[in-house]
């Protein structure tokens, strides 16, 4: 018989690093790898489908469950709060699926610190660094994305060159490179952390 106990696998990478396009491409390639839902307490847009896109929460709900330390991580994006509930994840690792994580640096912290005081969650957690290798490469990109004005993208890159220097708290660093070779480089990590004897239960027998 062989079995593989479940890990979450959290990638992290300044902003236009290109996490989401790697978690996208991870997501589509690995069946047993899934998104939690996200927990918001803004409205759903058109379209949007609680339990699906996320899980809508009043404001207040939203409070108390942070009170109760229902969340493996929480944020405050733009006066929305946002977070990951502990059940939710604990539930997809203990039905057998992977979990992808996709947090800032601060944000990777925190989950960090919550899965190394709960049992159910100690032991499953794969954290990867994705970073440009360096300060120009990273303003090029977001410079490509045309989105931020001349004071937004100097703060997105200072603020990347904090999180940059937290590279040594993750268990792998992946300098980034096309978005082809990023995708590659984390499939390997993830295949060899399933892949991993400590998480392998395994009996050898006569059972084909």
């Amino acid at each position: 018989m062989h079995q593989t106990d479940s890990l979450l696998l959290l990638i992290s990478a300044p902003s236009g690093a290109g996490k989401t396009t790697v978690s996208q491409g991870l997501l589509g390639s690995n069946p047993r790898l899934r998104r939690v839902t996200t927990c918001t307490s803004r409205a759903p847009r058109p379209g949007e489908r609680d339990g699906v896109d996320y899980h809508f929460l009043s404001r207040a709900e939203f409070e108390r469950r942070i009170e109760a330390g229902e969340f493996l991580e929480h944020a405050d994006v733009y006066g929305d709060l946002k977070g990951i509930l502990r059940s939710s994840v604990g539930e997809l690792l203990e039905s057998g699926s992977d979990v992808l994580l996709n947090v800032d640096v601060q944000g990777a912290a925190t989950v960090r610190a919550v899965m190394a005081a709960d049992p159910r969650l100690t032991g499953r957690l794969v954290s990867v660094f994705l970073t440009p290798g360096n300060r120009s490469e990273l303003e090029s990109r977001l410079r490509g994305r045309d989105a931020d004005s001349p004071e937004a993208l100097a703060r997105r890159l200072d603020t990347a060159a904090e999180e940059v220097r937290r590279w040594p708290e993750f268990d792998y660093l992946v300098v980034s490179g096309t978005r082809e070779e990023d995708l590659a480089r984390i499939q390997s990590i993830y295949s060899a952390e399933r892949s991993r004897s400590a998480r392998q239960r395994f009996e050898w027998g006569n059972q084909p």
